[in-house]
């Protein structure tokens, strides 16, 4: 079974450094647990050396000691968590070795008791956090029956009961190790809740990076999609008046120029953050675009929507609307009309010959269309389309109050 700490570092990358730090004081506070009751059981053992000056209490002072070590290093598989996968099978044996040689030896010795059960019970309470939650209490329920027979057993094989004289000590020990399986999965159940916090964080920002790249995204297919629709179509009107009006075709090939170069700078200032979308510039450049391309366009106007969020949005739906018209239909008539009232403000775009391989009913709409349906839903508004027969209508509402002062 791979080592556990090849399987995952304490510092998982992108993990924020006040986790980190978190993590120092759960494994602190877990190791400094342990600590404390193998003190307890070291002193136990050191008081009845002295005592006794027999040489099986010197062998658990030995093998307590390095049952304390074990007890700390193997704290530290503990950082992947409850159920985390165990380490390597040698250190588990290292570190239940010394512990039931510590347990059997305490059989033999005088007054050893209760305290000889303890460093297997706290490896035990090391072991269980890291296997699946069935195992875990299995291994736990095993362990305190194990460590209360001990002394029952030492009493009843060895005739050494235990002493009254110790039962403060007893108690303190009991007391400690009782709590000892609460505490450690405690502090785990803790640990898992500041890294799942974090790790949630680190979702959000990425969701956050996400939707401002899509915004970017949508931003640039409106500026790119319509200003190289209307290139084409400039482009195509000056092709055909070459031969026949080349006056004409000189002005709409200057005509392209200007809105190629108008194209590069909104990429530009889009780019730098600083676009901003003019309502009125917008339709009005609509209306022309329309008229161009052979429709009879009608343009009625009113109030400007007060938000600035909402002329933003409403200038983008007209830009898509226009490009659409362009490229999904040969209509000869169209109209858009602009009303403000109290209760908010409303766009409809209208044309005819609209192409029924995209714009019928039950049909996808285009991309753009979908994407401003999210737009113009994002600032509390709503977003429809009709077909009835080659008419199409699209139509997008947002009420009043909507950015208002944004």
């Amino acid at each position: 079974m791979p080592d556990a700490l090849t399987r995952e570092s304490p510092r998982p990358a992108g993990q924020a450094r006040s986790v980190h730090t978190t993590w120092t004081y759960t494994l602190a506070s877990i190791v400094f647990f342990f600590v404390v009751l193998d003190s307890i059981l070291l002193g136990v053992a050191a008081s009845n050396f002295e005592a006794t000056e027999d040489g099986r209490d010197a062998a658990l002072i030995v093998l307590i000691l390095v049952c304390g070590a074990m007890h700390v290093r193997y704290c530290w598989f503990l950082r992947v968590g409850r159920g985390g996968g165990m380490p390597r099978l040698a250190w588990t044996v290292a570190l239940i070795v010394p512990a039931v040689t510590v347990w059997l030896l305490g059989l033999a010795t005088p007054g050893a008791g209760l305290f000889a059960a303890f460093p297997l019970w706290m490896g035990l309470n090391a072991i269980a956090p890291l296997l699946p939650r069935a195992r875990r209490w299995t291994v736990l329920v095993g362990g305190a029956a194990v460590t209360l027979a001990h002394p029952l057993l030492a009493s009843s094989l060895f005739g050494h009961p235990l002493e009254a004289s110790g039962i403060s000590g007893v108690w303190l020990l009991f007391t400690y190790g009782a709590f000892l399986p609460m505490m450690v999965l405690s502090s785990l159940w803790w640990w898992e809740i500041v890294v799942t916090l974090d790790r949630h964080r680190s979702v959000a920002a990425e969701l956050a990076v996400a939707h401002e790249r899509l915004r970017f995204a949508s931003d640039l297919h409106d500026i790119q999609g319509h200003h190289l629709q209307v290139i084409a179509l400039k482009s195509e009107l000056a092709e055909r008046l070459l031969s026949i009006d080349p006056d004409a075709a000189r002005e709409h090939l200057h005509e392209t120029r200007l809105i190629a170069k108008q194209a590069l700078e909104e990429t530009r200032s889009l780019v730098a953050g600083y676009r901003q979308v003019d309502l009125a510039t917008e339709l009005e450049n609509a209306r022309e675009v329309l008229t161009a391309s052979g429709a009879d366009c009608a343009l009625e106007l009113g109030v400007l929507p007060a938000g600035i969020e909402v002329r933003r949005v409403l200038a983008l739906v007209v830009r898509e609307a226009t490009t659409n018209i362009l490229r999904h239909s040969t209509a000869s008539k169209a109209a858009i009309t602009l009303s403000t009232n109290a209760e908010g403000s409303t766009l409809e775009v209208v044309n005819n010959a609209a192409s029924p391989a995209t714009d019928a009913p039950g049909r996808v709409l285009s991309s753009g269309l979908t994407g401003l349906r999210d737009r113009v839903a994002a600032i509390g508004g709503h977003l429809v389309t009709e077909s009835d027969g080659d008419t199409f209508v699209l139509r997008a509402f947002v009420a009043a109050g909507v950015g208002v002062g944004a």
